[in-house]
């Protein structure tokens, strides 16, 4: 292993994606959580505290955002997957976190989704491919849409939750600024502004 200690959150994540060197000591973090939770609260302005949110996808991007969500305190969040054992081992690992956070944490089948959610996070890498995630489109009636791809244009993800009903979108671009704000903060101890980032790479993409 490159680091020679890992953050707790590179340790949820399973991932690293920051290295902070000082003095000979390289420390392993990983700041995705955070700049997605920085980007949906700061950014957009969408309330986690109370709400009922599902992730789709249990892959390693889902891992590295269901604690920060968790510290945000929704009521439930829920975590559907093709393979329903990864989504159930998701939940597993975080038991405990969703205990401390009074939420309740829970896997579903892709295809058996029938509750009413209030924001629905795309963690899966379907967008990259123009596929959909094999989700019954009545769940996007009502939600805030988030998909952690970003691009020109809205993904097929989020044209296809809008014209299902999904109150507002938003792709991931400001999660990708959030991140790396959140990564020149640990190297230099000086948090970036970022609005005018996103908006400048918005206008170039």
């Amino acid at each position: 292993m490159f680091s020679d200690e890992l953050s707790q959150r590179a340790k949820n994540a399973g991932a690293v994606n920051t290295l902070i060197c000082r003095d000979g000591w390289i420390r392993g973090d990983n700041t995705d959580g955070v700049g997605l939770i920085n980007d949906l609260q700061k950014n957009l302005k969408w309330e986690l505290k109370e709400k009922n949110v599902l992730i789709i996808g249990a892959g390693g991007a889902t891992r590295g955002i269901i604690e920060p969500i968790l510290l945000a305190h929704p009521s439930s969040l829920t975590i559907t997957n093709r393979t329903v054992s990864k989504s159930e081992d998701l939940v597993s690992m975080f038991s405990e976190s969703a205990k401390n956070s009074a939420c309740k944490l829970n896997s579903s089948v892709i295809t058996n989704l029938e509750d009413d959610f209030d924001i629905i996070i795309n963690a899966t890498s379907a967008s990259l491919e123009g596929r959909l995630p094999n989700v019954n489109p009545s769940i996007f009636l009502g939600a805030a849409c988030y998909d952690l791809m970003y691009s020109k244009a809205p993904t097929n993800f989020l044209y296809w939750a809008k014209n299902n009903g999904a109150t507002i979108i938003s792709d991931g671009l400001g999660m990708l600024v959030e991140q790396a704000a959140e990564s020149f903060f640990l190297w230099h101890d000086v948090r970036p502004e970022t609005e005018c980032v996103i908006q400048e790479i918005r206008g170039n993409i």
